[in-house]
């Protein structure tokens, strides 16, 4: 932005950044937004108004030639005081073969001066000094996502080492220490709990309202708050590795990125600095040698800043970083403004269920003995021949199963089928309908199947005893978000990789009815590609088989930015929490503004085309002319701090009142 805007190089209104942003490390000290007051060029734009008001007011202190002395001396110290702000950073990029707007302000201002024209160029160098503050304060202003994440570092971690607690910085912490948390402090660094219990605020990561309860063996994340409960957790992440580290990694490069409009902005802006050189030079020159040289010198100089593609320049950044911003706040990593213009125009939008509608926790949904039988003993004997089986199936029974664990004796896998093993010193065994005959629950099982359930049979002593039916959940936003994107006028497709009768009921269950299953990698990537005739696709996927997808597709949105690195990588939104709702905000969010960019740059444009006629015409002024840039600029740079606004779920759907993303 430094040279096609109008500061060719602005001063951020805090203190220096510091560490790395490839490294990914995290450092409180960061760009901030200070007082609008202490804002450098500011100060100095607001002397210089004064002296540019003390001339105006120098025919009524003092008479005779003395007035006119003292009124050409006050401009001249205005316009020396106003140009401090940008003529320096002007020469010195021009020193290093950089052409910027700043130049063409210091030529226009020097111009004036040459010509006699002291109060036109105390004006230009006020008006220009305060641009530049107020941009330089905007984009500082927008920066509150990365800032908000850098917050979230605590100066001192309380770690326990040989018996002893002690405080220690974060970045002093190594894998295996252990944290000691008590209520009401934030986590210093990611881990797994190992003793305690108690519930975690992860709002100010994740977005999410709800606390989440943890004990032992949870993992916990750097940034969020422990409610209640003192709780001990081995660290498995250093400071300058773990999740709110790469968070803030990934916002300082979406902060770098560009979209295709900022793109254009500054493919216009930088070729149009020294065509307006040329223009102006043309304009003096011609115009000298056919008329009055002063007249048209003075023409070149108000076309040099009538021309200067300011507003132009600005009308994409401003709005791109202040709605990436607003974003990260809302739980949404936007990686820059690419990103903001491919969601922006999303049509179609491919959602996986493992994990995106779904949960990935499978529970058990329902428990069947058979006429006669004991509930209790299905689900027991099915415990005992999972206990030390490691497939989720496995976690859902075990944990729906109240009683002891008792293992079975002589536990062994039937690839492909189940389990079978001794459970109380007789056989027993467990798997799908086939290896097991669901005999007289066969049309229970059918209706469990349809209902998207995995189900299980359980066998003991030669005899059925019942089943046992395992579903993951589909999450409860999913309808919501789904009838939002259709208010949006966004197509909803589900591709899975699960069979096409558990698809088929998550997807009624979620109100999509365009259901692809059965699905490789490649073939979801595949049939990306395909609904791109549809429109631009965004694909919302959280597993390394999702990345073929996520890249494939116009926009890739990975499912909680604390899950599969791949996918995050591969994406180019990233949730930081697992609301779906959050999707249909970030599309309200991104078409906001990617309408507010398009906006600007109609407004600058428009600008530009009238001002140089008419200052090449002589009907305006280099006042004037200044005076309508800088407003424009203002007006570009405020329209664009309006991306900065989170878009919600305004309404209820379906009857359900729909949370809001904040």
């Amino acid at each position: 932005m430094a040279d096609a805007c109008c500061a060719p190089g602005p001063a951020a209104p805090g203190p220096a950044a510091s560490g790395s942003a490839a490294s990914g490390s995290v450092t409180s000290e960061e760009v901030a937004p200070a007082a609008i007051w202490r804002v450098r060029e500011l100060r100095f734009a607001a002397v210089a108004g004064v002296l540019l008001l003390a001339s105006v007011a120098a025919p009524g202190l003092w008479a005779g030639g003395a007035a006119a002395w003292w009124a050409s001396g006050l401009q001249l110290a205005a316009v020396v005081v106003g140009g401090a702000t940008f003529v320096p950073e002007a020469v010195r990029a021009l020193v290093k073969g950089r052409l910027g707007v700043g130049l063409l302000m210091t030529i226009a201002a020097a111009g004036a001066v040459a010509l006699g024209e002291y109060g036109e160029a105390a004006t230009l160098a006020f008006l220009f000094s305060i641009a530049e503050g107020l941009e330089g304060y905007a984009v500082a202003r927008t920066r509150h996502g990365l800032r908000a994440l850098l917050d979230l570092v605590t100066p001192t971690a309380r770690v326990r080492r040989d018996g002893r607690e002690s405080e220690v910085p974060p970045a002093e912490l190594r894998v295996g220490d252990i944290l000691v948390v008590r209520p009401g402090e934030r986590i210093a660094t990611d881990g797994v709990v190992t003793a305690g219990r108690g519930s975690l605020d992860t709002s100010v990561v994740t977005g999410e309202s709800v606390p989440t309860e943890v004990e032992p063996g949870a993992v916990v994340y750097a940034g969020t708050v422990n409610g209640s409960g003192a709780l001990e957790i081995s660290v498995t992440a250093t400071a300058k590795d773990n999740s709110l580290a790469r968070l803030v990694h990934i916002v300082r490069e979406a902060q770098e990125r560009k979209g295709a409009s900022q793109r254009l902005a500054e493919r216009f802006a930088r070729p149009l600095v020294p065509g307006v050189l040329v223009l102006a030079a043309l304009i003096a020159l011609v115009g000298s040698l056919t008329g009055d040289p002063a007249v048209w010198i003075e023409r070149s100089l108000v076309v040099l800043v009538a021309a200067a593609p300011c507003a132009f320049a600005l009308s994409v950044p401003v709005a791109v970083v202040a709605a990436i911003g607003a974003a990260s706040k809302a739980g949404v990593l936007i990686k820059g403004g690419a990103a903001v213009e491919a969601l922006g125009r999303v049509k179609v939008v491919a959602l996986d269920k493992t994990g995106t509608l779904t949960r990935n926790r499978p529970v058990v949904i329902e428990v069947l003995a058979v006429p006669g039988g004991d509930r209790d003993r299905v689900l027991g004997v099915a415990a005992a021949l999972e206990a030390r089986s490691e497939h989720p199936l496995a976690a859902a029974i075990l944990a729906a199963w109240p009683g002891p664990e008792a293992p079975a004796a002589d536990v062994e896998a039937v690839p492909g089928h189940g389990l079978r093993g001794r459970v109380e010193g007789v056989p027993a065994r467990l798997g799908k309908p086939g290896f097991v005959e669901p005999g007289p629950l066969a049309s229970e099982v059918r209706r469990l199947q349809d209902a998207g359930a995995t189900v299980v049979l359980v066998e003991h002593d030669g005899s059925l005893v019942g089943a046992v039916a395992v579903r993951d959940e589909i999450r409860p936003e999913a309808a919501e978000t789904v009838a939002r994107f259709r208010e949006l006028g966004v197509e909803v497709v589900m591709l899975t990789g699960d069979n096409a009768r558990t698809a088929a009921a998550i997807a009624a269950q979620a109100g999509i009815t365009d259901v692809r299953a059965g699905l490789l990698p490649a073939d979801k990537a595949r049939i990306v590609t395909e609904l791109k005739a549809r429109g631009p696709v965004a694909m919302v996927g959280d597993g390394i088989n999702d990345a073929p997808a996520l890249a494939t597709a116009d926009a890739g949105i990975a499912m909680g930015v604390m899950g599969s690195d791949v996918a995050v990588e591969a994406a180019d939104l990233a949730l930081m929490g697992e609301d779906l709702r959050r999707l249909a905000d970030a599309v309200a969010h991104t078409r906001a503004a990617r309408a507010i960019f398009t906006q600007n740059l109609l407004l600058s444009g428009a600008i530009l085309v009238a001002l140089v006629p008419l200052a090449a015409a002589g009907v305006l002024g280099l006042a004037v002319v200044v005076a309508v840039h800088e407003v424009a600029e203002v007006l570009v740079i405020g329209n664009g701090i309006r991306s900065g606004r989170r878009r919600h779920l305004p309404q209820r759907v379906r009857g359900a009142s729909i949370q809001e993303a904040a």
